[in-house]
């Protein structure tokens, strides 16, 4: 086949050509077109986290958050030891979410099977935490902040790679996501990361200084996700209790936004998000089965399969 012609419809035929499916591998958990929309527990151990009732902090309580999020469904658990929210000062030292992180990843190894994610920007951590018994490193920096970074992710079985906002812009938002996912991908790529253990995140709740209100810019980016499938890799979304939601519904308090975030969860599967993070595991997976079967129905028909009633 000419390399030019490939991935264009047949001339002669004039039927389309199809879609690229999407698929990585997280540390063994199959992700992308084909596979079940995944659930992502999240769980901070960092006290100055924006939402309170993510926070654990003696080994009890976290063994008993793992399993109980294991047990309503999650494919993956995410810990964070330092709160990465842009609108609040939560930078701690390295040392310290090195030792919160590696605590919580052993007290987790201990009780549960699935993956666990490190959700860090810091190499040290990173590094720390995969000899503790984590494997995917979720870094919110996308490979931009910590110049060892990039070079670590070799050694994970997943890597999570978001949009990091980089200084105001006038950019189109999902134009500027595209581009910043772009450029983590070419990072990743540099460092010889397999691109089958990567996935991608748009960075939901982290853009400040845009051309649109940032809570405008979150929805934009929600209803427009699709357009995402052009970087070729699966899209994770974490809309879980996020001030978009309160400003929109007008719950100041993230403890009271637990429909608005499963209503974002929903819309984010069906616009083609193949995974969703969330602090509320139970209501959330109900959300995405739900959403993920409409959507799947929704291709059939766009296919010209009938849909089963």
């Amino acid at each position: 086949m000419n390399p030019r012609t490939r991935g264009r419809a047949n001339p002669r035929t004039r039927e389309p050509a199809k879609p690229k499916r999407l698929y990585a591998n997280l540390a063994g958990v199959e992700v992308g077109d084909g596979f079940p929309v995944r659930v992502v527990g999240a769980i901070n151990v960092s006290p100055e986290s924006f939402y309170s009732g993510s926070v654990r902090r003696d080994r009890a309580a976290l063994r008993q958050l793992a399993l109980q999020m294991v047990d309503e469904g999650a494919d993956i658990l995410d810990i964070g030891a330092m709160s990465t929210a842009p609108y609040l000062k939560g930078v701690i030292s390295e040392q310290e979410e090195e030792e919160r992180m590696v605590a919580a990843v052993r007290t987790l190894r201990e009780v549960v099977v699935v993956p666990i994610s490190a959700d860090t920007q810091r190499s040290r951590v990173a590094a720390a935490a995969l000899d503790t018994g984590a494997s995917i490193i979720n870094d919110v920096s996308g490979l931009s902040r910590d110049p060892e970074m990039a070079a670590l992710a070799r050694r994970a079985a997943g890597v999570i790679l978001m949009a990091w906002e980089q200084g105001p812009s006038t950019a189109e938002p999902v134009t500027m996501i595209v581009r910043l996912l772009r450029a983590c991908l070419t990072r990743a790529r540099a460092a010889g990361v397999p691109p089958q253990l990567v996935v991608l995140d748009p960075g939901i709740g982290f853009f400040r200084q845009a051309v649109v209100p940032w809570h405008d810019l979150d929805c934009i980016v929600l209803a427009q996700l699709s357009r995402l499938r052009r970087l070729g890799r699966p899209i994770l979304v974490g809309v879980s209790r996020k001030s978009f939601i309160g400003k929109i519904t007008g719950r100041s308090a993230p403890e009271e936004r637990l429909h608005g975030s499963v209503g974002a969860a929903a819309i984010a599967v069906y616009n083609g998000a193949a995974l969703v993070r969330t602090h509320d595991v139970a209501a959330t997976a109900d959300a995405v089965r739900m959403a993920a079967a409409i959507r799947a129905k929704m291709s059939r028909s766009s296919r010209g399969i009938p849909s089963i009633p």
